[in-house]
């Protein structure tokens, strides 16, 4: 029995791939907790199996006391002398039973088989965890075992994982049996062992294609230094290239494109830019925004754009809906390469923007002051865009009265600035409205 016992235990090991201590600990365990549920099992029992033969031993833990109240417990400290020497009072002794226990009784024998499966189902589950918690950002093989709730199951070696529907590329369909990679993004552990989550929608799932693919991204002769996605649709990388006799774009593109058709099969026919990486960060924007050209781009320096950088790019008026991309497409991925905001403009707008309107002209701040606006006033008007009589009528009241320098003055200025506008517009109404001049009778007859 005892060579039977080792035997099944290095079986199970083997099957499993469970350490043998774990198993043997956990028949000591059962067999611990059997005692516990017998008739006549003491509490302060514990059980050891010799490692080589498979013999069993029980030890008591004793308290050594002057006097003993309770045999199965406690021990005199004259009874403790003859086993140890070194004995003292009030110290446990560990004291072995010449019989361990071998009838234990049909509650205790189904208690020892209960304690055993859940050791061995913990330690597997253990097992599966420490397995895969390396393996986080990486890309695994698995084969489709069902679909629960537009959730995909796979079966990965002993585990299984999920493939949420949130983490799958639009329009993808799975049937049981199909074989898909996908990208490692959580291993965790839950009350029913590790729960692995995939993904084919992340980033790094690109990434990774990359580097599975490409044998310069493999050696370390061409980067990928970011990725953005949108994904089944479109996808940004940059890569830059270590050596400077390699065209990083050229790696990953391959002969006839034959290496990024590999992934873009991969992903669903997802199109792909290769763009190549700058340390200048109005470059990197530059390129990101491929393939509309760029006229320039200023890149925000100030203290409020250390948290969230940002660009201001100027493109050529017939590449600005280029640049945007097709519903703003091209300007996320590119805000999502960069980790910037980018604010487009053509160049017609920039050039509208740049037209002076910081100080309106003379007769503008002889007009605002024929109203009655003193100097201070009136550079508060300018400042809020309101540096002409006409701007004032054009922005209404309500805008007018917000500059908090004109009081209780909002109305009466709003008045005389439609009466400046109104006769301005009347001293230069067309000569056809005032009809032909008139010629005297007398000097066309003397002509």
């Amino acid at each position: 029995m005892n060579r039977e016992l080792i035997s099944v235990i290095e079986q199970i090991g083997r099957e499993k791939g469970i350490d043998k201590e774990i198993l043997f600990e956990a028949v000591e365990s059962a067999l611990q907790s059997a005692c516990r549920k017998s008739h006549t099992g003491p509490d302060n029992v514990r059980i050891e199996i010799d490692r080589k033969t498979g013999e069993f031993s029980a030890f008591l833990r004793k308290r050594v006391v002057e006097e003993v109240a309770d045999t199965e417990t406690e021990i005199s400290l004259a009874e403790a002398k003859k086993l140890n020497a070194e004995a003292e009072l009030d110290v446990e002794l560990e004291i072995k039973q010449e019989r361990p226990p071998q009838d234990l009784g049909r509650i205790a024998a189904q208690t020892a088989k209960q304690v055993i499966l859940q050791k061995v189902r913990d330690a597997e589950r253990e097992g599966i965890y420490s397995e895969f918690a390396g393996k986080e950002s990486q890309i695994l093989r698995g084969i489709v075992h069902r679909i629960e709730k537009r959730n995909v199951i796979l079966e990965i070696g002993k585990a299984e994982a999920i493939l949420p529907e949130r983490e799958q590329i639009p329009g993808e369909r799975y049937n049981p049996g199909d074989r898909i990679r996908a990208y490692v993004l959580e291993v965790r552990r839950t009350a029913k062992g590790p729960q692995i989550s995939l993904s084919r929608t992340h980033p790094g799932y690109l990434t990774r294609l990359f580097q599975t693919e490409i044998p310069e991204i493999q050696e370390g002769i061409v980067l990928v230094k970011a990725t953005a996605r949108e994904a089944g649709e479109r996808a940004k990388v940059a890569v830059a290239s270590t050596k400077r006799d390699v065209d990083p774009i050229g790696a990953c593109v391959g002969l006839r494109g034959t290496r990024i058709q590999v992934i873009s099969r991969e992903l669903r026919g997802e199109k792909i830019d290769i763009i190549e990486w700058s340390h200048d960060p109005a470059t990197f924007v530059a390129r990101a925004l491929s393939p509309a050209k760029v006229s320039s781009v200023t890149i925000n320096e100030s203290a409020e754009a250390e948290m969230q950088p940002s660009a201001v790019v100027i493109v050529p008026d017939n590449q600005l809906s280029l640049a945007i991309g097709k519903k703003g497409q091209n300007a996320r991925l590119a805000a999502k390469l960069t980790s910037m905001r980018i604010d487009i403009k053509s160049e017609s707008e920039a050039e509208t923007e740049r037209a002076p309107v910081d100080a309106p002209p003379a007769e503008d701040r002889s007009a605002l002051a024929s109203m009655g606006a003193g100097p201070e006033l009136i550079e508060a008007l300018v400042a809020a865009g309101l540096g002409s009589p006409a701007a004032i009528v054009k922005a209404g009241r309500e805008k007018l009265a917000l500059v908090a320098e004109v009081g209780d003055r909002a109305d009466a200025l709003y008045t005389d600035a439609e009466k400046l506008v109104a006769a301005h517009q009347a001293s230069r109404a067309p000569a056809d409205d005032l009809g032909p001049p008139e010629t005297p009778k007398e000097t066309a007859e003397t002509a």
